[in-house]
């Protein structure tokens, strides 16, 4: 393997590797543990880097970075031969308990502020096409567009599977809520 050089290796860790937190919490809720999480981020680290040449500098690095993963994550997963669980739309049921809080996007706010280890738990819980969404926007803070991007989905898709997961996630942790008294009933 001859060796790159210094001005490549030095361009790559100065933009992709400041991104490895945000590839690591991605991985986790990707993945569900640590030890797989690791090895997704080494192995995309690893293909960002073969790849180098491709990145066109001054674009969304972080995008770029966590597509690889995703990509990376869904080859694994298919070379594992295991489907991801079909989820009927419908069948969410709908429980508002965001309307006294005036805010832009009031549900990311919301998660952004409680997430501890229930709240990772019901996340994870997620079926992957609510999961990685909700992850994106809510834990990672990235906007609509860079979701969209990064999935290669349509900002409508992305914003109604956002919709939808975190109404799962209230759902499932309505009652967790009351009890922490982040409402009231």
């Amino acid at each position: 393997m001859s060796r790159q050089p210094a001005s490549k290796r030095e361009h790559f860790e100065r933009e992709a590797l400041v991104h490895l937190d945000t590839l690591y919490n991605v991985a986790l809720r990707l993945t569900g543990n640590a030890s797989d999480a690791e090895d997704l981020v080494q192995d995309t680290v690893t293909k960002a880097y073969r790849s180098w040449d491709k990145y066109e500098p001054g674009t969304n690095c972080r995008a770029w970075l966590v597509t690889i993963l995703r990509n990376t994550f869904i080859n694994q997963f298919r070379r594992e031969s295991r489907r991801p669980s079909k989820v009927e739309f419908e069948a969410v049921q709908e429980i508002n308990v965001f309307e006294a809080i005036k805010d832009r996007d009031p549900e990311g706010t919301f998660f952004r502020f409680i997430v501890d280890e229930e709240v990772k738990r019901a996340i994870q819980d997620l079926p992957e096409e609510f999961r990685l969404p909700v992850v994106l926007s809510d834990v990672e803070g990235l906007s609509y567009a860079e979701i969209a991007e990064i999935l290669d989905l349509p900002v409508g898709t992305v914003k109604s599977r956002l919709f939808r997961g975190r109404r799962r996630l209230q759902q499932r942790l309505y009652d967790y809520a009351l009890e922490m008294g982040y409402i009231r009933s």
